[in-house]
């Protein structure tokens, strides 16, 4: 993870190529949320890749290897970052510039707002195709963050959508040229940047209280 700071913004940059979510790279994010909740004064949170992907989803290979004893901790603290940016105290953009797929498009859902390329890069939710169950967490933040029909049609058929698709369904809130993904979520995370953090969090936690509880119910079934 790499975290750049223009004004009030931080942008917490995925760089491991797909961006797979591994025990390594769940920890590096829970370290740079870390870093960057722990400035003082006004701020905001843009989350973007590199190259073709913003997040290709689950690293499977090392969930069936080297991660294989810890798979159900490891989901579990998957459920947890989504919570934590979900009542992040501060607005939060995700800058899609590529591929946002499975656990990596459920990610995009737990912030404030979406960016998407609108040329290329698929949104979208496989698990039906992948032979994979959702955890309740994850129906629940996808159920908060889409119209019901959105969502039905995205789990039940693990379509792709492209940008436009995406915008035109309220899957993200805007679709742009790649190269203004990246500067038109910092302008738009940057007018939202003074919100009182405290407050904003508050906001947020009563907004999302269900949907919250479910996510961090199944972390904390784990170590209960």
């Amino acid at each position: 993870m790499k975290i750049e700071r223009r004004g009030k913004v931080f942008i917490l940059r995925m760089d491991q190529g797909e961006n797979r979510f591994n025990r390594p790279f769940l920890d590096a994010f829970h370290a740079a949320l870390d870093e960057v909740e722990a400035e003082e004064g006004p701020l905001a949170l843009v989350t973007t890749g590199d190259g073709k992907f913003y997040s290709n989803g689950l690293d499977l290979d090392w969930l069936t290897g080297e991660g294989k004893g810890e798979a159900e901790a490891f989901l579990d603290g998957v459920l947890n970052l989504y919570a934590r940016i979900l009542a992040f105290p501060g607005y939060t953009v995700a800058a899609m510039n590529g591929h946002a797929i499975a656990v990596g498009a459920m990610l995009s859902l737990a912030h404030d707002a979406r960016v998407m390329r609108a040329d290329r890069g698929w949104w979208s939710i496989p698990e039906v195709d992948l032979g994979l169950p959702l955890r309740p967490g994850m129906t629940a933040i996808i159920r908060a963050r889409l119209p019901i029909a959105v969502a039905h049609e995205a789990i039940v058929t693990g379509r792709r959508y492209g940008g436009g698709e995406a915008c035109a369904l309220g899957i993200v809130q805007h679709a742009v040229a790649l190269d203004q993904v990246l500067p038109f979520s910092v302008e738009l995370a940057a007018q939202h940047a003074e919100k009182n953090r405290p407050v904003l969090a508050l906001l947020k936690e009563g907004l999302y209280k269900e949907t919250l509880a479910v996510l961090r119910a199944e972390d904390a079934s784990l170590n209960s």
